[in-house]
């Protein structure tokens, strides 16, 4: 049985959790604080990020771009699943469209939001830090996360799925960063109704289960959170 190794609340390990649902793939979950840089995690993976896949055998995947392609060339025409979602579905030119687009959530979103968000309402926790956080901050963030929520409004305005008529990792990307960031109760879904009809596409799925249920100590979600109607 595959192992994966993720926090909570890791957007990286997120997706991949939804990845795996997906693909009818049920992993043992081991919990890790990728901000500890644990001598132990070090030594699986000396970049120290999330998420880990061990897969039976030994095999060991690191990071999210490496374990998503495996999930996607493990699941590519199974004659005998067809109705399992494709993690890059179409044509090259469509693929290419998709991997641009998990670039971005993962990349621009995480960087620009989602990851400072993480250090100054949950990792602060950790370390007991009880200052509040810098006001200037949290509006900047803000800011950059209405520009990236009105990209996804556009994005739902122009097309089924973020990246075209089917569902992808694309979706799965966008949709773990900004789990996190609705937990954190951060994101203004009344501001934009097209993303936010399509994140309850996505909520809605049996594989967004878990993460719905997902809790940190001392740090529950809004009310919202787990409602599939909110």
């Amino acid at each position: 049985m595959a192992t994966l190794t993720h926090f909570r609340l890791c957007p990286h390990s997120r997706s991949i959790r939804l990845a795996l649902a997906e693909a009818g793939i049920e992993p043992v979950l081991r919990d890790e604080r990728p901000w500890e840089r644990r001598p132990g995690f070090l030594d699986l993976n000396p970049a120290g990020n999330l998420p880990l896949l061990e897969l039976p055998g030994s095999t060991l995947l690191c990071g999210v771009y490496a374990i998503s392609e495996f999930i996607a060339e493990e699941t590519a025409g199974v004659s005998e699943h067809p109705q399992k979602m494709q993690l890059f579905p179409g044509s090259r030119e469509d693929r290419a469209e998709v991997r641009r687009l998990v670039d971005w959530f993962h990349g621009k979103l995480h960087g620009d939001v989602t990851q400072s968000f993480l250090s100054v309402k949950v990792y602060a926790q950790f370390h007991a830090e009880t200052r509040a956080p810098d006001a200037d901050l949290l509006r900047a963030l803000r800011a950059s996360l209405r520009f990236h929520l009105s990209y996804v409004n556009f994005l739902g305005d122009q097309r089924r799925w973020l990246a075209g008529d089917d569902m992808s990792f694309a979706d799965l990307a966008a949709a773990a960063q900004l789990s996190v960031l609705d937990y954190l109760g951060e994101v203004p879904w009344e501001e934009f109704p097209l993303a936010k009809e399509w994140y309850v596409r996505l909520k809605s799925r049996r594989s967004f289960r878990p993460l719905l249920e997902d809790r940190l100590p001392g740090q529950p979600p809004p009310s919202a959170y787990s409602d599939l109607d909110f």
